[in-house]
């Protein structure tokens, strides 16, 4: 009878490396997974932040105000303006189906209003009320900081509602749309530029800073920067050059704030959102490649 050779069996000197090796890639694969899933979460809380602090638009419960996640949140302000302008451009394009482009142009621009609050309005106006009233920089952000409404401020608004109006109605309806989120996208990041750009102040060192994005990376900035002008490439390449007068715009408003106050507040930032957007309409309207 032929006895064939006892197999060996693996001895635990030589199971054990690779039961440990099989465990630490599996923790490892485990970490890298709660940390992808904490990354996508922290995104998420920051973009829900932009949207509680810059919309009307209810949040979940469990987003709270934290100026950390203010400050970091901020990379999100122009994707705020894909939501308002998206919004506003819907409403003008449903209405347009019934009514006169008249009457959907102000609808969708009542919509921008119902959205954010009027905070962008708010803050144009009350800049007005202190730039136009004030001497000093602390007459200036004390008007700024009173709630009530004054001259410079009525006449600026109603102006800059007229102005924005006027320049909509110009506007070819089918490009309208487009040209609504593109705005809305390319304000918002133009007026968040500021905070990298400048820096904040308030009337005195005792006063309580109002709840702002003070702070800002370059990194940051780039994706702010993405965001707003991503809404550009629904439209003709040569809208892109509508930037260039909107920064220079931008850069001359950052010098006048300075020279008044030494810096921006957050009506400042409502008012470069404004005057960007209208800008940005007026330019739509001239089409300057035109007489090239």
């Amino acid at each position: 009878m032929i006895k064939h050779p006892k197999q060996h069996e693996p001895s635990n000197a030589a199971v054990l490396p690779l039961a440990v090796g099989s465990t630490l890639l599996a923790n490892g694969r485990l970490r890298e997974t709660q940390a992808e899933v904490s990354r996508a979460r922290h995104e998420v809380r920051l973009f829900f932040t932009a949207l509680m602090f810059l919309t009307r638009i209810p949040c979940p419960s469990w987003i709270d105000y934290s100026e950390e996640y203010l400050n970091k949140a901020s990379r999100y302000f122009p994707l705020m303006g894909w939501i308002v302008g998206g919004c506003t451009a819907f409403v003008f394009w449903l209405s347009s189906f019934v009514m006169p482009s008249s009457i959907a142009i102000l609808l969708s621009m009542v919509t921008s209003i119902l959205l954010t609050g009027a905070l962008h309005e708010d803050g144009f106006a009350d800049f007005c009320d202190g730039f136009g009233g004030g001497w000093t920089k602390e007459q200036v952000l004390t008007i700024m900081k009173d709630s009530s409404l004054g001259t410079y401020g009525t006449t600026g608004i109603c102006l800059l509602l007229a102005l924005k109006y006027l320049c909509l109605m110009a506007i070819s309806p089918s490009l309208l749309p487009s040209i609504l989120i593109a705005g809305h996208s390319m304000s918002r990041l133009v007026a968040t530029s500021f905070i990298s750009s400048h820096e904040y102040v308030w009337e005195n060192e005792n006063s309580k800073p109002r709840p702002l994005p003070k702070q800002m990376s370059r990194s940051e900035l780039v994706i702010a920067g993405f965001f707003g002008i991503m809404p550009f490439f629904l439209l003709e390449y040569y809208f892109l050059l509508l930037l260039i007068p909107v920064f220079i715009a931008k850069r001359l408003l950052g010098k006048f704030f300075v020279k008044r106050i030494g810096g921006y507040t957050g009506d400042c930032l409502g008012a470069a959102q404004q005057v960007s957007e209208v800008i940005f309409y007026l330019l739509s309207v001239m089409q300057p490649w035109k007489y090239f």
